[in-house]
């Protein structure tokens, strides 16, 4: 298993000093790691093992290492891989959820509580947000692999997080505007970054599609 550090880190935790913002990003950080570690528990849990841990500037990043065997169970459209990526990504959000439930219902000092809810339901909302790979674009991802096909899946997926990104950056927009905080601009960057990486590997992919139909259909008419 493989072990990295993403050093923008240290530049981010920098910039939130600056602006006075750095108990909060710091929270929000720990809160992402135990995101990502109920990631790793739903993982090994069914059997997955991890491959890479990167610290990254949002916490935590988990890849696990894929089964072949897994490929072979078909379930619909997809495979019992798909099902498993599925309830892995579902397991980073119900952490957060479930941290939320603990210190709704637990007494603690106003101030300290108010900033745990509010970091945790950050991170809720965020990675439920239909845009891949957070875990809201690869739970849909995986639910249109199942019942339309790899494919499609990964065609619908790409353009649903390109409207839901616009629409998050006009939200970011008016926040900066308004509110004066930095971080939705910053955030917005990170999510357009994300997305144009993954983009750019859906239009690769989908030339090798096409490239496949073309041979196929050429093949068909001989």
């Amino acid at each position: 298993m493989r072990f990295k550090i993403d050093l923008k880190i240290f530049l981010f935790l920098i910039l939130f000093y600056f602006t006075k913002q750095i108990e909060t990003y710091v929270m929000i950080i720990f809160f992402a790691i135990l995101h990502e570690l109920g990631h790793l528990i739903a993982g090994l849990a069914m059997g997955m093992k991890p491959e890479k841990i990167e610290l990254m500037l949002y916490g935590l990043s988990i890849s696990f290492k894929l089964k072949p065997k897994d490929y072979n169970k078909t379930i619909a459209k997809g495979n019992l891989l798909v099902v498993k990526k599925i309830l892995v990504a579902m397991a980073g959000p119900l952490t957060n959820l479930l941290i939320i439930f603990i210190f709704v219902n637990i007494g603690m000092e106003l101030f300290s509580n108010l900033m745990i809810l509010y970091s945790n339901l950050l991170l809720l909302v965020f990675n439920l947000l239909p845009i891949y790979p957070l875990d809201g674009g690869r739970i849909l991802k995986g639910i249109l692999h199942i019942f339309l096909g790899k494919r499609k899946a990964e065609k619908y997926t790409n353009s649903v997080s390109f409207v839901v990104l616009i629409i998050v950056t006009l939200i970011a927009s008016v926040g900066v505007l308004y509110m004066k905080n930095i971080s939705f601009f910053l955030i917005t960057i990170f999510l357009w970054g994300f997305y144009l990486k993954q983009d750019k590997v859906y239009r690769k992919r989908n030339e090798i599609y096409n490239l496949i139909d073309k041979t196929i259909e050429i093949n068909a008419n001989k």
